[in-house]
């Protein structure tokens, strides 16, 4: 399992006009909090940040955070984007406890799509209705992801949350809070081009039988005074 490290450094200055001027600098302003300490104003690296955030699995890992010579565990529970600029603006993180479950959204991944019934002999697609699932366990039973075998599945067949098959070790927390388990995750549907173009070709031959003239109404010939 990969692991990854922030390297981070407090903060004394806070405020929106401190945080502008640690944002020119390169750095991304955060806070880290939970358990028993207090929450602690923090910095980090942008360009370092941003590396770490390419890849999937550090949005549901176990986090290292280092701050002087101390390193504690966190996760990721919320980032702040620049609404239209590739810069992060701002990242908060939370302590963890072994002995505790957290709550964390993992991403599903969908396994045998190509090799699919559905897909591969019927022409289906896969909705997708879910992409992530919010799940509750301890902080050594987080999973990077869930996984989901279609390789099975036909047209007009779908996975609900009931059906999946979790690790040990992991309850889904819609279930938990007494949340529907019926709920679809994903399903395989006919092409909506192919139901579109059967309709347009229905119209168009419904408007052909309109324009053709009434049965017996012909054209009389020129006469020949």
């Amino acid at each position: 399992m990969e692991q990854f490290e922030l390297n981070a450094e407090p903060r004394d200055n806070v405020g929106k006009g401190a945080s502008r001027r640690l944002r020119r600098t390169g750095k991304v302003p955060g806070i880290v909090y939970g358990t028993e300490k207090g929450p602690i104003s923090i910095q980090l690296d942008h360009d370092d940040l941003m590396h770490h955030l390419e890849k999937e699995a550090f949005y549901s890992h176990i986090l290292t955070l280092k701050i002087g010579k101390e390193s504690e565990e966190v996760v990721l529970r919320d980032l702040q984007r620049h609404p239209y600029k590739p810069k992060i603006m701002h990242i908060d993180l939370q302590r963890i406890k072994a002995t505790e479950k957290i709550s964390m959204r993992v991403p599903l991944h969908i396994l045998n799509e190509a090799s699919c019934p559905g897909v591969k002999d019927e022409k289906g697609i896969v909705n997708s209705l879910m992409t992530q699932l919010e799940i509750l366990c301890l902080p050594k039973d987080l999973p990077e992801y869930i996984e989901i075998d279609i390789g099975e599945l036909h047209v007009g067949d779908s996975v609900h949350l009931n059906e999946l098959k979790l690790p040990e070790g992991i309850e889904l927390e819609i279930i938990v809070s007494g949340g529907d388990p019926n709920q679809a995750v994903l399903s395989i549907q006919q092409p909506q081009v192919e139901e579109e173009e059967e309709a347009t070709e229905e119209s168009a031959g419904a408007a052909e039988a309109d324009e053709a003239p009434p049965a017996g109404d012909k054209e009389k010939p020129d006469s020949e005074d």
